[in-house]
């Protein structure tokens, strides 16, 4: 079991430091600016928080347009947070989409989308982003192995060679990001 309740508290950050006129910013995520990012966040976490038995506070969120609605967005992450804070749910096999995974692995995956879609948030707004060190340990030793043998490729990029010198930045490269053009500039 991974506790990332403190992960989802820095994404949820994040997503308060969005404003409107950020919407439109490109991200590291190639198909989507920033409200598609927050749209996948807000599908994610309301998707994961289901997925380990519990229910997201209130319905979700299709326009993200207005801090209000970012707000109850980034309600949802803090509610996937705590869906997975106890042994519970990391426990058996679960089904999502139809694909079978223990549900260790789909704790780990919902960690993932916690931290690297964090990342891509911050780097697209410009904005400091500091996750915990050892949820970036975890995040990283998950997709080290999980990455090159995932069950739907399609989902990552390629990865990009960078040093290891930063585990984020490596970590987001395994999964097919370059942080390199990001580095200080919110508009690469």
């Amino acid at each position: 079991m991974i506790d990332f309740r403190d992960g989802c508290a820095e994404l949820s950050r994040m997503i308060a430091q969005v404003t409107d006129d950020d919407l439109s910013l490109p991200t590291p995520c190639t198909d989507l600016d920033v409200a598609g990012l927050l749209r996948h966040v807000e599908e994610f976490a309301t998707g994961f928080t289901e997925a380990a038995g519990s229910s997201p506070t209130g319905p979700g969120v299709d326009d993200v347009r207005g801090d209000g609605r970012r707000a109850h967005i980034a309600a949802h992450v803090t509610d996937l947070g705590g869906a997975w804070a106890t042994p519970q749910p990391w426990a058996g096999t679960g089904d999502q989409g139809g694909l079978a995974l223990p549900n260790e692995t789909w704790g780990r995956i919902a960690l993932t989308e916690v931290i690297v879609h964090g990342w891509d948030l911050a780097v697209a707004i410009g904005a400091d982003y500091c996750p915990p060190a050892d949820l970036v340990r975890a995040c990283h030793d998950h997709v080290v192995v999980f990455v090159p043998t995932a069950p739907i490729p399609a989902l990552w990029g390629d990865r990009v060679v960078v040093g290891e010198n930063d585990l984020l930045e490596s970590t987001v490269a395994i999964t097919g990001r370059d942080p390199v053009p990001w580095r200080g500039s919110p508009d690469g």
